[in-house]
């Protein structure tokens, strides 16, 4: 598996994370791939994980080459001295279009590996734009100011919505072209409908920082063709709103 690398120095390596991989090995099933293990087999070094993303999220992952950097841009992150941007296809209009959800976040009382809202969870704090909007869904960009596991796809339940294929906090039902085009018809040599997307829609498509000698990182990831083949279709033949 090749993995795009987005941004590359002495210190840091920046990489565009394919969904469906992990950063880090599974301690119950060490025979999945993990994103670390893949890059050190490339780079034929060790490498030091700064922080992660959900398995099936796509897009930008940091790591460092050296015990120093790795210690500052951990210090870095857990001090919210990182800018965090992701961009997620929602299910619905999202209305107001542009906000701030500041909403607690805790364990599920009764869901093994599922977060929820709670006046006794932590502290979390997610801002939200919406890029682009259509009747059924939207294209949202989300900042995130803490780092909660679950954390945008647990506020963006608290208000009602759900990013797509989400099989802990929506329906997991996967994005179909014949959902929003009229007159579908399958091709003469496929059986069923490939779904556009069948993995949680959500892509970490930004980072924005200061490296410790001053040196200002901003780099971006490229929706993965899945995400973007959805919006092409959403914007070809549905209105927007």
């Amino acid at each position: 598996m090749k993995i795009e690398r987005i941004y590359e120095d002495d210190d840091l390596l920046i990489v565009n994370k394919p969904a469906g991989v992990l950063v880090i090995p599974d301690r119950f099933n060490s025979e999945i791939p993990s994103l670390n293990k893949i890059l050190e087999t490339e780079l034929n070094q060790h490498i030091w994980v700064v922080h992660r993303i959900d398995r099936y999220t796509s897009g930008l992952v940091c790591f460092t080459k050296n015990e120093v950097a790795h210690k500052y841009m951990s210090t870095l992150f857990q001090e919210r001295g990182v800018n965090k941007y992701y961009l997620g296809l929602l299910n619905g209009r999202v209305i107001p279009e542009e906000g701030t959800i500041e909403k607690a976040i805790v364990e599920h009382p009764a869901v093994k590996g599922k977060m929820t809202v709670a006046k006794k969870g932590k502290p979390s704090i997610t801002d939200y734009k919406v890029l682009e909007q259509w009747p059924l869904y939207s294209l949202v960009q989300f900042q995130i100011h803490t780092g909660r596991t679950h954390q945008i796809r647990v506020h963006v339940q608290s208000i009602g919505h759900s990013i797509v294929c989400d099989e802990l906090y929506g329906d997991n039902k996967p994005f179909l072209l014949s959902g929003i085009k009229k007159k579908f018809k399958l091709s003469d040599h496929d059986e069923e409908e490939r779904p556009l997307i069948n993995r949680l829609a959500l892509h970490a498509y930004k980072l924005d920082f200061n490296k410790e000698d001053g040196t200002h990182v901003s780099v971006e990831a490229p929706l993965l063709k899945d995400m973007a083949a959805a919006v092409k279709q959403l914007n070809k033949w549905c209105p927007k709103v």
